[in-house]
C-alpha cells in the first residue's frame, strides 16, 4: 500500500514554517487503518508487552486499537492538564516550541513492558518525555512505533536507546 498517498499536506500550520502532516485520511480508510496497525503489530508481535502506551493526539487513536488486538490495556500520555488525578510531568521540546505531557502515576506498575505508539516522530521530544514518564514509574519501554518520521529533525536521535518502528518517512 502506498501509504503516502493518504497524508495530506498543510503549510503553515500550526505556525509558519511547519508543514503539517496529516493522517486524517488514514483514520477515515479501514484498509490504510488496517495497513498501519498491521505493520505495527507484525514488528512487535513477538515482543513482551504488558501495556500499550499512546501519545497526545493521535498516538492515542492507534495504540487504543492495538491494546485490543494483542489484548493489553491501554494507558495516555497526554499534554498537561488533559488527565484527572495525580499525574506525574514532564517538560520537553517540541518542534515549534516547548510543552508538558503527563501521565497518571498509577498508569504502569514497576516492571511493566510498555511500547509507546504515536503519529509522528519529529524532533523526538515527545517520544523522549513518554519514555520519561513511563521510566519514572519504573516501566520498560520496549520500542516505538510511529506513522511518520521527518527525519531531517533527527528525533530518532533522542530515543536511539529503543527499538523503533516508522512507516513513512520524509526529509522535511
Amino acid at each position: 500500500m502506498d501509504l503516502k498517498s493518504y497524508i495530506r499536506e498543510y503549510p503553515d500550520f500550526p505556525e509558519t514554517g511547519i508543514i503539517f502532516k496529516d493522517i486524517s485520511p488514514i483514520l477515515r480508510s479501514p484498509d490504510a487503518m488496517r495497513y498501519v496497525t498491521d505493520k505495527f503489530y507484525n514488528h512487535f508481535k513477538d515482543k513482551k508487552i504488558d501495556i500499550i502506551a499512546g501519545a497526545e493526539s493521535r498516538g492515542l487513536i492507534f495504540a487504543s486499537a492495538l491494546a485490543t488486538r494483542f489484548d493489553k490495556g491501554f494507558v495516555m500520555v497526554r499534554k498537561q492538564g488533559k488527565l484527572p488525578g495525580i499525574t506525574n510531568k514532564v517538560a520537553y521540546d517540541i518542534e515549534y516550541g516547548k510543552d508538558i505531557m503527563e501521565i497518571q502515576q498509577d498508569a504502569v506498575a514497576p516492571g511493566q513492558n510498555v511500547w509507546i505508539v504515536d503519529d509522528l516522530l519529529a524532533t523526538g521530544g515527545t517520544a523522549k518525555a513518554a519514555a520519561e514518564l513511563i521510566e519514572a514509574l519504573e516501566g520498560n519501554v520496549i520500542g516505538f512505533s510511529f506513522v511518520i518520521e521527518l527525519e531531517s529533525l533527527k528525533g530518532r536521535e533522542k530515543i536511539k536507546e529503543y527499538d523503533i518502528q516508522s512507516l513513512i518517512g520524509y526529509e522535511a
